[in-house]
């Protein structure tokens, strides 16, 4: 692992020159946050050594490289899920290499289906801690000691000066944001009602299918991070009749102007 990360970031290094300080994932329907960059350089996975290619529909697949404001970012236009068959540590690959571009703040995005009776489609969710439930973790087998440490402790995984930031910036935007525990689960099937309950029960507001793997393995090498979701859909007996992927996606493009903003304004400030 620790190799294939050189080899990808001396690859990338050579082609851009870019040193950036952030690293952004956008997740489903969230693409469009790529208009807020100067962007010098896009590349595309498949040209990218060692990198996966993702799979899904609304994940555009491209590596971003560019400037808010003076602030030097490098954005993933689509990210990488468990459930495309890929194994965690492929999942995660991308983490490692922005970290070793000199990325030191990682904000992630994703669509997740609410289950908090406070939320409504369309609300922007501050994540500020999560539930693991996925079936395999980035961090199992003999550790990497040039990555990080054995053992991580993942107490405010999520930077609670970045979230109260964020609120700071939502307040001046006019911008309602509410904040929430996300439950990561496998996927690629949406929860049925038990499942909904059961998220509801162990103390989640929201639930989704990617976002933690990256957190472990940001946190794993000391990266500060930033996490938001968007409700796309409602864990109730209204909801669960109607969800599918199209009105996921569709769900998020009309969030998507708030959270541009609130992404933006929150790299170029912080």
């Amino acid at each position: 692992m620790w190799d294939k990360v050189q080899e990808t970031v001396n690859y990338l290094v050579e082609r851009t020159g870019f040193t950036p300080r952030y690293g952004i994932i956008l997740g489903s329907g969230l693409g469009g946050f790529a208009g807020e960059i100067k962007i010098e350089h896009s590349i595309p996975y498949n040209q990218i050594p060692n990198f996966p290619v993702s799979t899904v529909l609304g994940h555009g697949g491209r590596l971003i490289f560019g400037t808010i404001g003076q602030k030097y970012v490098v954005a993933m236009q689509g990210r990488f899920h468990y459930y495309e068959g890929y194994a965690m540590q492929e999942v995660t690959f991308p983490v490692r290499v922005m970290k070793y571009l000199g990325v030191e703040k990682l904000i992630v995005s994703n669509a997740s289906g609410g289950v908090n009776p406070s939320y409504k489609v369309g609300d922007i969710i501050l994540i500020r801690d999560h539930i693991n439930f996925f079936p395999e973790h980035p961090l199992r087998g003999r550790n990497e000691e040039r990555f990080g440490p054995r053992f991580i402790n993942m107490n405010a995984a999520y930077s609670p000066k970045m979230i109260a930031k964020a609120k700071e910036i939502a307040q001046s935007l006019a911008i309602q944001v509410k904040d929430g525990i996300y439950l990561g689960l496998q996927g690629p099937t949406f929860e049925t009602m038990a499942e909904y309950r059961m998220v509801k029960i162990l103390g989640a507001d929201c639930v989704g299918m990617s976002t933690v793997p990256e957190i472990f393995v940001a946190r794993h090498m000391d990266m500060e991070c930033f996490g938001l979701s968007v409700i796309t859909d409602m864990g109730d007996e209204q909801g669960i009749e109607t969800v599918s992927h199209d009105e996921v996606l569709h769900a998020a493009k009309m969030a998507e102007p708030s959270v541009r903003s609130l992404i933006r304004e929150l790299i170029l400030q912080y």
